[in-house]
């Protein structure tokens, strides 16, 4: 069972190797978090993933329409 579940039944994986040959490390841009005191509903930072208003970034996909 756990074959199937990795792959290895079928060899998918077999000739990939684990991790690219020359891989390029990633930045990450962390901005710091001012505390205001402002919160979010409860009800919205839920949907939203967040308690804090300026961390609230809706994702908008094509034509900058939200979805």
């Amino acid at each position: 069972m756990a074959e199937e579940m990795t792959g290895a039944a079928c060899g998918l994986y077999e000739t990939l190797p684990p991790l690219p040959r020359d891989p390029v490390p990633g930045m990450a841009y962390v901005p710091y978090q001012q505390w205001t005191g402002d919160l979010l509903p409860t009800d919205r930072a839920l949907d939203a993933g967040t308690l804090f208003p300026a961390l609230d970034k809706p994702f908008l996909g094509r034509r900058g329409e939200p979805r």
